[in-house]
């Protein structure tokens, strides 16, 4: 066993352990968690942020949930626990969770190529920037090395890139096939997407991008279902998230829904074009929650894939989903937009703390930790040692890289020092 792989399932078994033994574990201070509060109630009132929602859970209970400011400034309703986000990234865990539980029942395999479900990832090339004798920049496409398969996937390595994200040849592939032009759903999105050459070899990069819509639609192909029915039936239900979904139908649900700040020009971008695809189902980025019940999906995860008495994952496919398969020994890099960040590895759809990482001092947190967060700013975290999950729900693109971190810093600044970091 790899040592990394080790130290993540020692410091899983840890939190089972410490799940045991929960007076050992020191409960968050009342002054840490007035920090908080102070922290969020100066972001909303000097106008940065129009609202959110934050809980921190130890022991299968709230010991913090505060909200602050509204949902929309527009209309000036509260903001409220059963306020829904559009939740973006934070979709992909959830996605990822659906198709481990179709490989641990043996209807889907890590080593799968996608074009077993996807026939067009069969012709998929590799794009290679090269300089020409005179000088020019072109596009050569060749063939991969490996066809893409499941595990990449899972774990970003399947060259499949964001427009954003990757050399200017990227940003012109996708601009030209206008992969977000009319109605489509997941299989013609897939379809899409393998169609354009792949950013890098498969298995080599880590590299954040459509991977996990691809995989909505292979859930789709193989389950009968279109990807939310499937989630509903499998995860959402049974998890009690009553109130996540790819599109509001209510009246209730509209009203509940959280906004960005007029000026937070590329998230009110983004919500245009979620109204204007409401038949797209992204496993990727698509669904809306609430801080309620995504702390459900929290808390089966940090309960090793039970909860209430179900278990979603066999303890053999759990302990897959949250190992670091990325790390020394993988053969894969890391991306300059490496997103699980300093001291993380990643695992089938979840960042997982391995290491201290660079930084002094290093990042809080423990080994063994699991996390990630979205462009709209919302954030989990998921912390077998302290056996506490923390959530916070907010719609900011434009302040989240700063207030990110410092939640987390506050949060882990509620223990005693030793263990805030790893």
């Amino acid at each position: 066993m790899k040592r990394r792989e080790f130290l993540v399932g020692a410091a899983l078994l840890a939190g089972t352990m410490a799940r045991g033994r929960a007076a050992d574990i020191p409960a968050p201070s009342p002054d840490g968690l007035a920090r908080i509060t102070a922290y969020f109630d100066n972001e909303v009132g000097s106008g940065r942020l129009p609202g959110a929602v934050i809980l921190v859970q130890q022991h299968g209970k709230p010991v913090y949930l505060k909200t602050f400011g509204v949902r929309d400034v527009r209309t000036g309703l509260a903001m409220t626990p059963d306020t829904i986000f559009a939740i973006h990234s934070m979709t992909k865990p959830i996605t990822c969770l659906g198709a481990m539980m179709l490989i641990d029942e043996g209807k889907l395999a890590l080593a799968d190529p996608a074009s077993k479900y996807i026939s067009l990832f069969a012709d998929t090339k590799v794009g290679l920037e090269v300089t020409k004798p005179d000088g020019k920049l072109e596009l050569d496409l060749v063939p991969p090395v490996r066809p893409v398969n499941i595990e990449d996937l899972l774990r970003h390595t399947s060259g499949i890139s964001y427009d954003y994200i990757g050399g200017k040849w990227v940003e012109q592939a996708y601009k030209a096939a206008n992969i977000f032009e009319g109605q489509f759903n997941n299989r013609e999105f897939a379809d899409r997407i393998a169609k354009l050459p792949l950013a890098r070899q498969p298995g080599t990069l880590w590299r954040y991008g459509h991977s996990t819509d691809v995989l909505g639609a292979i859930i789709e192909v193989i389950s009968g279902q279109t990807l939310y029915e499937f989630l509903k039936q499998r995860i959402l239900d049974p998890l009690g998230m009553s109130s996540t979904k790819f599109a509001l139908a209510t009246e209730d649900e509209l009203a509940r829904m959280a906004r960005p700040l007029p000026n937070d020009f590329i998230l009110l971008a983004a919500e245009r074009d979620r109204l204007d695809h409401p038949e797209w189902q992204s496993g990727g980025g698509g669904l809306l929650s609430t801080i309620t019940d995504y702390q459900r999906f929290s808390q089966m995860l940090l309960n090793g894939g039970e909860f209430e008495g179900k278990r979603f994952l066999s303890p053999a496919a759990f302990k897959a989903m949250t190992t670091d398969h990325i790390g020394p020994g993988s053969g894969v890099g890391r991306d300059y937009f490496y997103f699980p960040g300093d001291g993380f590895g990643y695992g089938y759809g979840l960042a997982v703390r391995t290491d201290p990482g660079n930084a002094k001092p290093p990042p809080p947190g423990s080994i063994g930790e699991l996390k990630w967060d979205s462009g709209s700013g919302t954030y989990f975290g998921v912390d077998p040692k302290l056996d506490m999950v923390y959530l916070m729900m907010q719609q900011t693109q434009n302040e989240r890289s700063r207030i990110t971190p410092a939640f987390r810093e506050l949060v882990y600044d509620t223990f005693p020092p030793e263990l805030r970091r790893p």
